[in-house]
């Protein structure tokens, strides 16, 4: 367990370091493009104004990554439950799930997390934050519905289990970070599309947009899911297993599993980025070969076959 959260820890600040390095090589490139077609520097023939360029590419890049990756360590968890839809639970009206919660806490020696609700009828849940004292438990309506009190308790030890394995700091900084570069690939596609060459400087500054756009979406589109594969589908198996241990009960995860396999309710707001925070998997249902190499769940089927292993061993 405390090897999993130090790996989890020294992983974040990995990724943090190839965000900001993946960035400044975007910065050099677009630089040197610039170099390359400015009219300023046609005809030269030593490297100064080429150099000036790259470094100004740099500092500019440096700048933008520091940005988001400050944006990140301050909003990531707010950003993600914005995205997601999700609000805070009212303590009265759910009142069994804060108990849940509020008892897994002081099993697991966590402060108690905040806790939201997605309306939707698709049973779902997922924990997010930057820390266990900075965290939240969000669940969707459908999985409220669904669930008995066992059920649910299995589901909400899984999710207390990746906050205080600090899963939720990894998933987010990699999905917030990934996220920005994807949004800024779109704006600057979009700044293409209305854009107008005119003349020989209209030339050129599209080129750099279109270079722009492309190395943004190579970062967004190409390296985020690799990136989110690199995790391992360990994750979610570990807080199987440490769910259970906090619960001292694998009939209820179980038995949650079951339904969520079982589920064809497809949740109606989310993304590549909040799906891989989910406890399954809501934009995929395991099937194909060629699917699973870029899943970052494991299929139910397989944590539901180490679960019962657990069980029958607890009973032996």
């Amino acid at each position: 367990m405390y090897e999993q959260i130090a790996r989890n820890k020294r992983r974040t600040i990995i990724y943090i370091a190839l965000f900001f390095l993946a960035w400044l090589g975007i910065g050099a490139i677009i630089g040197a493009l610039y170099a390359a077609v400015s009219p300023s520097t046609a005809g030269t023939t030593g490297t100064g104004a080429t150099t000036g360029d790259i470094v100004l590419g740099l500092l500019i890049a440096a700048v933008v990554a520091l940005a988001g990756i400050a944006f990140t360590l301050r909003s990531g968890t707010r950003l993600v439950l914005s995205v997601a839809g999700a609000k805070p639970a009212d303590p009265q009206q759910n009142a069994q799930l804060y108990n849940l919660i509020s008892a897994l806490a002081l099993g697991d020696g966590v402060p108690m997390p905040a806790v939201y609700i997605v309306e939707d009828p698709s049973p779902n849940a997922f924990a997010t934050g930057m820390s266990p004292s900075r965290s939240a438990v969000t669940v969707t309506s459908g999985l409220l519905a669904m669930m008995d009190r066992e059920e649910l308790e299995g589901v909400l030890a899984h999710e207390m289990s990746h906050i205080k394995n600090y899963d939720t700091r990894l998933l987010l900084v990699v999905s917030t970070l990934i996220g920005l570069a994807a949004l800024l690939a779109g704006l600057v596609w979009r700044s293409a599309f209305f854009m107008r060459s005119r003349g020989r400087n209209g030339a050129q500054l599209m080129l750099l947009v279109f270079a722009a756009g492309v190395l943004l979406s190579v970062v967004g589109f190409l390296f985020g899911p690799l990136i989110r594969l690199a995790l391992s589908r360990r994750r979610e198996s570990l807080a199987d297993a440490s769910g259970v241990e906090l619960s001292r009960n694998p009939a209820g995860l179980l038995s949650a599993l079951r339904k969520l396999q079982a589920n064809d309710t497809p949740l109606a707001h989310t993304n590549h980025a909040t799906a891989a925070m989910c406890i399954d998997d809501p934009l995929q249902h395991h099937t194909g070969r060629m699917h699973r190499l870029f899943d970052t769940h494991p299929p139910i089927a397989d944590r539901i076959a180490v679960l019962e292993a657990m069980q029958q061993g607890l009973t032996v």
